[in-house]
């Protein structure tokens, strides 16, 4: 769902992040990796953009409150853990 917010510009999955400016991008990831982390930043609308550090001007994900909670309590319940394995 395409919705337009942050400055009235079109937000959708995989849009170039410098798009959505440079202000209130957070590393809530960061640790001792040579600063190669995901970057995060909350939209107006309540949705979540992702980014990769060191690609700042690459794509954004987009995703909603929901699907965040559901990613970030799986993650907690160890049901990403196979992603290390």
């Amino acid at each position: 769902m395409d919705r337009i917010c942050r400055d009235r510009i079109r937000i959708y999955n995989g849009m170039p992040a410098r798009d959505l400016g440079n202000e209130g991008w957070q590393k809530p990831w960061s640790g001792g990796n040579g600063g190669s982390c995901v970057e995060a930043m909350k939209l107006g609308d309540g949705r979540v953009a992702l980014r990769q550090s060191t690609d700042p001007d690459g794509p954004a994900l987009i995703y909603t409150l929901h699907e965040m909670e559901r990613f970030i309590e799986g993650a907690k319940a160890g049901e990403a853990d196979f992603l290390l394995a």
